[in-house]
Order: structure tokens, then C-alpha cells, then sequence
């Protein structure tokens, strides 16, 4: 597989949205992630001389997918993203396990990783210096999505499944929830320094109004409490929070996502 370079954009949209553009150096053809906003996409292919090559696509809610009708009656390009027709506007549905390859040498793994929805998908480049993953609303800085649609025994095994991707994976999430994230997390794991550490950073770069992601896999892995559900640590503190006793890693996470979902 040939090395590329992949330079990937933030395109902030709505409250704290982040839609992804991504381009190889020297080639102007970008493609965007979950654009829920069109004007925002248009805009910064323009000031970066880019033309729009393909949209890919995470999962069907609106803030993900609400600017594509738009894009598409500017640009005839091909809509990657789930089968089974919960987004009207794919042309070529990917599953679990398939390469996408795009027409400017990059090729992602297409990962299923469902628990936020159903139909959820996740797109890891490993031909990059530096691997990439787009993983819409699964995994956030310091989180992980709600379960709108899934079970936590599904978020499980899909978080497992991105947190066995390389440490130095640069993590590319759809929303600036960081602070708030890492809020919760020092509830559960208040002794962590690795995360009394990584607020300290992350609020330096807020106060400076930039943005928290991308972060890595080796930072959510020593940081997030959704991918420590199997540590001591977070299951004590699950437990002494629900007052149930929990044995495995599933319902760890179950009961960390409810006192998140309360927080």
C-alpha cells in the first residue's frame, strides 16, 4: 500500500459541530465527513482552491448528513456511507470490513460500530505517516456517544474495536464536547494525572479558541473512561455510583453511560 499524505481540515458548523475535509498534499480533490451543513463546506473549499470529490458519511442523523442534498445539486460526486437506506443519499453503500478506496489513492477500512445508532460506521487510513479515523459520534474526546438506537454490550465491542487501532491513530470526532467530557471523567477517575494533565492542555487550547480534537488513541486509552471499562479503577467507581455490582466490562460501561447521561 502506497504512503500518503492526508491533510484533514476542521469545518466548524452549527453550536460545536466539526464536519472533516481531507485532501492528499498537491491534489486539490477533497472529500468531507458528515457534512450536516453545506455553506460551511463550500466556503472553505473555496478559500483553500479545492474541488469536492465525495462525501462519506457516518450515520443518518441530521447535523451528519443535513447538507448533502445541497452539495450534491452543486456536485455530482459519489455519497459513501451505510446500506440499508437509512441515508437516502448513498450511491455506494459500504459494510463492516470493505475498503473504500477514493479516487485520490486514499483507502479506508470501513469500520461498523454500532451502539450510537445502529448503522453507525467508522473509516480508518493507515497509509498516512500518521493513521486516521473518522469516527463520527462513537468516540469523542474524553466520550463516547449516547446510545440512541444500541445496546451497551454493542458500544462495548465497538469502542474495544477503536481502541485496538494504533496508539498514535489521530482520532477525528464530529463535536468539540471535550471539556465537558473530561469534566465527567475526573468524576470517575479524580486520582488519573494522565487526565489531570490533559485538561490542563485542553483548556489552554479553549482558552485560545481552538480545537481539542484530534486527539489519539493512546490519550483516549489512558484519559477515557468509556475505553477503561475493564480497569479497576472505573468499574470500582461504577459500581460505589450505581450501587450494584458490575463483573464485566459491558456493564461497566452500561453504568457509566447512564451516569453520564445524568451528569
Amino acid at each position: 500500500m502506497s504512503t500518503i499524505t492526508l491533510n484533514v481540515i476542521p469545518v466548524p458548523a452549527f453550536r460545536d459541530n466539526y464536519l472533516w475535509l481531507f485532501h492528499q498534499t498537491g491534489d486539490k480533490r477533497a472529500y468531507v465527513v458528515d457534512p450536516g451543513d453545506a455553506e460551511p463546506v463550500e466556503k472553505a473549499l473555496a478559500e483553500r482552491g479545492l474541488s469536492l470529490a465525495g462525501i462519506l458519511v457516518t450515520h443518518h442523523h441530521p447535523d451528519h448528513i443535513g447538507g448533502i442534498d445541497r452539495l450534491l445539486s452543486r456536485h455530482q460526486v459519489p455519497v459513501y456511507g451505510p446500506s440499508g437506506g437509512s441515508v437516502p443519499q448513498v450511491s455506494d453503500p459500504v459494510n463492516d470490513g470493505d475498503t473504500l478506496t477514493l479516487d485520490n489513492g486514499a483507502s479506508f477500512t470501513v469500520i461498523a460500530v454500532p451502539g450510537h445508532t445502529l448503522d453507525h460506521l467508522a473509516y480508518f487510513c493507515d497509509q498516512s505517516p500518521v493513521p486516521v479515523l473518522f469516527c463520527g459520534d462513537t468516540l469523542f474526546a474524553g466520550g463516547c456517544g449516547r446510545l440512541f438506537e444500541g445496546k451497551p454490550a454493542q458500544m462495548y465491542r465497538s469502542l474495544s474495536r477503536l481502541a485496538a487501532l494504533p496508539d498514535d491513530t489521530e482520532v477525528y470526532c464530529a463535536h468539540e464536547y471535550t471539556m465537558a467530557n473530561l469534566a465527567f471523567a475526573r468524576a470517575v477517575e479524580g486520582d488519573n494525572s494522565a487526565l489531570a494533565d490533559r485538561i490542563t492542555r485542553e483548556q489552554a487550547k479553549r482558552d485560545r479558541q481552538q480545537p481539542t480534537v484530534p486527539s489519539t488513541i493512546g490519550l483516549e486509552k489512558s484519559t477515557n473512561p468509556f475505553l477503561r471499562c475493564d480497569l479497576e479503577s472505573v468499574k470500582k467507581a461504577a459500581q460505589a455510583h450505581s450501587g450494584e455490582a458490575l463483573s464485566s466490562g459491558e456493564e461497566v460501561l452500561a453504568a457509566v453511560r447512564s451516569w453520564k447521561d445524568n451528569f
